[in-house]
């Protein structure tokens, strides 16, 4: 099975990663489905899981899909060994908002927080969630360089970053990932240098919403160009999606999110699509990244 490394981190994944996300916002299914879903997500050959403390409801809900993660390792028939799972800090969730939260005294409490939801002495990877515009960036970056020196989390990784961030970043602490946004329609990742950047830093570049996310799936599933070449292959366009991304970079790793088994199962699916020459040809028309 291909496998593909995560930045200089040592740990190799498969080329597509789970995004948990779905599974515990609003609408998510109940925990018994859900635990259900990671299972047969595991079972369908995803090794890379990402998570975070706010993919929850709010913030008396903090936690609640690393506890799913936690209960779906627990109970897995499977060799959790070659799991690598990734989860982040620096956000809080009051009254459902999404607000950044970068102290250093808050990441070091998340961090914990994240250790015992997940059951782990250490975390694989801890992300920065996002930059907090009101703490300076080289603090919230000190406090995972401590927390890597401690021995709480391996490797340190970032999300919702720029290139200068990603720079001054790497000057205080080894950086084996970058995670922002990044699909068809979505492609600021390829304009704006932080792929290159990956790409010349030996990071993984983790493109979360890979195929839309909540708000553009649809336009994804309904894409003229993405049908059609989906329908070449007998794939579905978020298939075709997928394909095409694990084209454009070695260093890209793909998190397409899941709230059902059979989504799962057709993401994990998208490996084995082999698009031509032609097909490639036809996307990066449609879909130019420079």
């Amino acid at each position: 099975m291909e496998r593909r490394p995560l930045g200089s981190s040592g740990l190799d994944v498969r080329p597509i990663g789970l995004g948990c996300m779905p599974l515990s916002l609003e609408g998510r299914p109940a925990e018994d489905e859900a635990v259900r879903v990671l299972c047969g997500a595991l079972d369908a050959g995803f090794n890379f899981l990402d998570t975070a403390d706010v993919y929850c409801l709010d913030d008396g809900d903090l936690g609640h899909n690393e506890r799913l993660l936690a209960r779906a390792l627990a109970e897995w028939a499977g060799d959790t060994a070659r799991i690598v799972i990734a989860t982040k800090g620096g956000l809080t969730r009051p009254d459902g908002a999404w607000v950044p939260r970068g102290a250093p005294e808050h990441l070091q409490a998340a961090c914990e927080a994240s250790l015992a939801a997940l059951g782990l002495e250490t975390i694989p990877l801890y992300q920065l969630h996002a930059p907090d515009p009101y703490v300076p960036f080289a603090e919230s970056v000190g406090a995972l360089a401590r927390l890597r020196e401690a021995g709480k989390i391996q490797h340190v990784g970032l999300s919702n970053v720029s290139v200068a961030q990603i720079e001054a970043a790497r000057k205080i602490v080894p950086v084996v990932s970058v995670q922002n946004r990044c699909n068809p329609f979505d492609r600021d990742a390829f304009l704006d240098g932080v792929l290159l950047e990956c790409e010349e830093r030996g990071l993984a570049f983790i493109a979360f919403s890979p195929v839309g996310g909540h708000f553009g799936r649809v336009r994804v599933a309904e894409d003229p160009t993405l049908q059609a070449v989906a329908a070449r292959h007998d794939a579905t366009p978020q298939q075709v999606a997928l394909a095409w991304l694990l084209c454009t970079s070695s260093c890209l790793i793909p998190i397409p999110g899941a709230s059902r088994l059979a989504s799962a199962q057709g993401s994990a699916a998208a490996l084995d699509l082999a698009l031509t020459d032609a097909d490639l040809a036809e996307l990066d028309q449609a879909f130019p990244t420079s």
